[in-house]
């Protein structure tokens, strides 16, 4: 189900029938995940909507097509993606690590991670190395410009000893989406396997990430967001081109206008941390230790 690069302008109306396939998608009940999830189910998938609360997402997958299914998935639980991990007994095509939080006050997960860290990273990193051996074309995950001002403290990744910001946090988080792309691409390709690992960025998209904001800062993401957001819609398109376009492994796509921040999806730089090879890595022996999962293939 997928297609060659075109210097055409790429819009998710151009997304391939996805009948007889299987999509996971994380956070898939509000902002991004919804668009994807819609977009996908309009093209024939069966999309699993892994959400933190089923009952609250019920309003939200009703009108979607039968083939929408909810399922419980709580990414700063790792019981919680243990368990939603075991319940998919089939192959699934592919698996968006969409879900996160942005600017959330010092507060850990259950199993006591820094709150950015252990949902956007660890809970996913758990999540595709259970899932792994079900896959069977590819994984994107998420992740987003602020990657490119954040480093990654891997002696204190939980803010245990540096003073806590929300904003690093979230940005460590996301170049830590980035590493593990990388990592995750140069074990599939070691174990010869066929399956792709992807990154994508929305841009300046109007999501749900801002709820956390104070007041103040609110209203000035709302006012900028009047000039430079892009609605949530054309937000998910570089997730939707990463997951159906066919593109080299570890490619990274965003949006094609000035800073990346709105535009049609294409193929995007990160920073050049988020390309060191051995930081991935480390990085990934670290999440290894923490959420007592592996790479299962090879």
């Amino acid at each position: 189900m997928t297609s060659s690069l075109t210097s055409t302008p790429w819009t998710a109306g151009q997304l391939p029938p996805q009948d007889g396939r299987t999509v996971i998608i994380t956070g898939a009940n509000s902002g991004i995940g919804l668009e994807t999830t819609r977009a996908f189910a309009r093209a024939g998938a069966r999309v699993i909507m892994a959400v933190r609360d089923v009952e609250r997402a019920r309003a939200t997958a009703a009108p979607l097509p039968d083939a929408a299914e909810l399922r419980p998935l709580d990414l700063a639980d790792l019981a919680s993606v243990r368990a939603f991990a075991a319940s998919v007994d089939h192959p699934c095509d592919i698996l968006i690590n969409n879900a996160g939080v942005a600017n959330v006050p010092l507060s850990r997960t259950a199993d006591g991670f820094e709150t950015h860290f252990g949902t956007n990273h660890l809970g996913h990193f758990a999540l595709t190395n259970l899932l792994l051996p079900r896959i069977t074309d590819r994984v994107v995950t998420l992740a987003s410009n602020a990657h490119k001002s954040a480093s990654l403290d891997l002696a204190d990744p939980n803010w245990e000893r540096r003073s806590y910001r929300s904003s690093a946090a979230y940005g460590q988080s996301k170049l830590a989406n980035l590493l593990f792309t990388l990592e995750l691409q140069n074990r599939l390709t070691a174990a010869g396997s066929t399956v792709r690992a992807l990154a994508a960025h929305p841009g300046a998209a109007t999501t749900g990430l801002n709820r956390h904001l104070g007041p103040a800062m609110k209203a000035v993401a709302a006012l900028a967001g009047r000039f430079v957001m892009q609605s949530g819609t054309d937000g998910a398109q570089p997730t939707l081109f990463a997951a159906v376009r066919d593109l080299p492994g570890a490619s990274y796509v965003g949006p094609d206008g000035r800073g990346g921040q709105r535009g049609r999806p294409t193929l995007v730089s990160r920073s050049t941390t988020a390309q060191d090879t051995d930081l991935a890595a480390r990085l990934w022996e670290l999440s290894e230790h923490l959420t007592a999962t592996s790479f299962p293939l090879g």
